[in-house]
């Protein structure tokens, strides 16, 4: 998919009647093939009528290492969405950087919610630096899901806000759990899953 700053690539997993769309981003590190993104991609068509679109951003088509500034990743999504095939409602969402962006520029592609995914709420160790006020500003309702040792921010380290906050037990900010832990990270990303289908299901069409 061409844009001003370069290809982009889309994920389209279709639902067969669907009730609404979802597109998601990508993080800093992994794409678009990240656990958490393929998991809501796999469940939602079937379960919950949801066409689930993950984008690669033109930065990571073309091969580079590090993400550009956040005014460049929201240029590229702003450009992106129109380009994409809504069927329904607009969900926009994603992990990490990507919940970031979907927060930032929700209003300016006219989507109705947003999904976040392990929301980077500061950097690790840098409570100080805090990106509530991105959470805050989003102007539509935003689901955040947040492992519960997610070291960008743990659930107890968000304020009160105009969102709704669940949690993933055990699970880092990949979603990953500790081979101790009382899950699988398989379970964990049942857990992120059903919250995310319980949440898309209680909107309104």
């Amino acid at each position: 998919m061409p844009t001003p700053l370069g290809p982009a690539r889309l994920l389209v997993d279709a639902a067969v009647r669907p009730r609404r769309t979802l597109i998601l981003g990508h993080g800093a590190g992994v794409g678009a093939s990240a656990a958490d993104l393929v998991a809501l991609a796999l469940v939602l068509p079937p379960r919950t009528g949801t066409t689930v679109v993950r984008v690669e951003q033109p930065w990571r088509v073309a091969g580079r290492r590090l993400a550009p500034a956040p005014s460049v990743l929201d240029d590229a999504w702003r450009a992106i969405l129109p380009q994409v095939g809504v069927q329904g409602p607009l969900v926009v969402g994603g992990r990490s950087a990507g919940a970031r962006v979907a927060c930032r520029t929700a209003r300016d592609v006219a989507a109705e919610a947003v999904v976040a995914l392990a929301f980077p709420l500061h950097p690790p160790g840098r409570p100080e630096r805090s990106r509530y006020e991105e959470l805050e500003r989003a102007g539509v309702p935003v689901l955040v899901v947040q492992g519960d040792r997610d070291a960008f921010g743990r659930p107890s380290e968000f304020p009160p806000g105009p969102f709704d906050l669940v949690s993933v037990p055990a699970a880092n900010h990949s979603f990953a759990v500790q081979r101790s832990a009382p899950l699988s990270r398989s379970e964990a990303l049942e857990v992120l899953v059903d919250q995310v289908a319980a949440w898309l299901g209680a909107r309104r069409e």
